[in-house]
């Protein structure tokens, strides 16, 4: 038995945009825009990364412990 699924035809996306003033020389402006499973992908890098960098922190202080 199969079903018909609809999909969007083009995948969400997310929009931010920031601009900071720092002075009246110095100014910087900034966007991104991702999709959701962009969005996914980028999370799941972020914490696998914090994750390993805690693991080796840890390892470490055990180490200089001894």
């Amino acid at each position: 038995m199969s079903k018909d699924v609809d999909f969007p035809a083009t995948a969400e996306r997310h929009r931010a945009e920031v601009s900071v003033t720092l002075s009246k020389r110095v100014s910087f402006s900034a966007k991104a825009e991702i999709t959701s499973g962009g969005l996914l992908a980028v999370a799941t890098l972020v914490s696998s990364i914090l994750l390993s960098t805690a693991v080796l922190v840890s390892v470490s202080a055990r180490r200089a412990r001894r």
